[in-house]
């Protein structure tokens, strides 16, 4: 169980994370990214000696921080202590989560949120380009994209005239590299840079006082029709709980289809917004993500304050 936290942590680091809505360039880190730079690195630390329940001093110097400057960040950054945060990342959080899931899974396809409309924390509202339009690897569009700092590092938004078709995530010096990886999905688009045109999405998608049902994020994904499919699953899992392969498999209709489920899963150009970062190994392990293992694990962190605060 994470404790309750005052909204107003939340909201500050939020502010934090989005009080500059674009960088001229990827390179020197603003406030936030430092922040998160931090972060991972304790992060990672905790992931890898969750076990022996480190204390906060091994934590902080782990991350080149005091213990207090370490125990502020947290708080900021995710509206709890790095105790709860360490025990958000636990076997057992993640088995918890697992437990809780089957039901809200059968009872948001029990309410038809398989249509547009609200399908989860973020009210987004979305489409999918034809089969077509995909197997022309995006010939024909024009894509805007904007590099954007966010909770967990630079975010590389991606938006059509439709609406975003991909979020992306990088460390420092990663970010060319980064969007060559979501260029190469739809190699035939064009790509323009354009921060000042995808600031307002990226404030919409990282500060939550903008999540609003009536004015929805639409997003329009772009995957075969089982990739669509199984992201469209995704959007079912509600925050601050977790899915299986399998899961996601017999949500498609497709039982068997595990491995090809994590494959899709992987493929997900969407993330965070279609919270692929939700799924996790049968046993409660939270297996790989395609951003990194430790920004994964952040953003179920985050996610665990969040909810733990409402």
């Amino acid at each position: 169980m994470v404790a309750s936290v005052p909204k107003s942590y939340i909201d500050s680091m939020m502010n934090l994370a989005t009080q500059e809505h674009r960088l001229a360039k990827p390179g020197p880190q603003d406030a936030a990214l430092r922040d998160y730079d931090s972060v991972r690195r304790a992060i990672a630390f905790i992931s890898a000696h969750w076990r022996a329940q480190p204390t906060i001093e091994a934590i902080a110097d782990a991350a080149a921080l005091t213990p207090d400057e370490l125990h502020h960040l947290f708080r900021r950054w995710a509206g709890l202590t790095p105790k709860a945060f360490m025990q958000a990342l636990t076997l057992d959080h993640a088995k918890g989560l697992l437990r809780d899931s089957a039901s809200i899974l059968d009872a948001a396809l029990d309410s038809g949120l398989s249509g547009p409309g609200r399908l989860h924390d973020l009210f987004v509202t979305h489409e999918a380009m034809s089969p077509g339009e995909w197997k022309t690897g995006g010939a024909g569009m024009t894509l805007r994209y904007g590099y954007h700092p966010s909770p967990f590092g630079t975010a590389i938004v991606i938006a059509s005239d439709r609406g975003l078709a991909g979020l992306a995530f990088a460390d420092p010096g990663d970010e060319t590299a980064a969007l060559a990886d979501m260029r190469r999905r739809w190699p035939r688009a064009e790509c323009v840079e354009d921060h000042a045109g995808t600031a307002a999405m990226a404030q919409r998608i990282f500060d939550t006082r903008l999540w609003s049902p009536d004015q929805p994020l639409r997003v329009v994904l772009i995957g075969t029709d089982f990739e669509v499919r199984v992201w469209e699953s995704l959007l079912r899992i509600p925050m601050g709980r977790a899915a299986t392969y399998s899961d996601i498999a017999c949500n498609v209709s497709n039982p068997k289809a595990s491995r090809a489920v994590g494959a899709a899963v992987g493929r997900n150009p969407i993330s965070f917004v279609v919270p692929c970062h939700r799924v996790i190994g049968k046993s409660g392990a939270l297996t790989g993500y395609h951003w990194g293992i430790t920004r994964k694990q952040a953003m179920l962190g985050w996610e665990a304050g969040r909810v733990g605060a409402a």
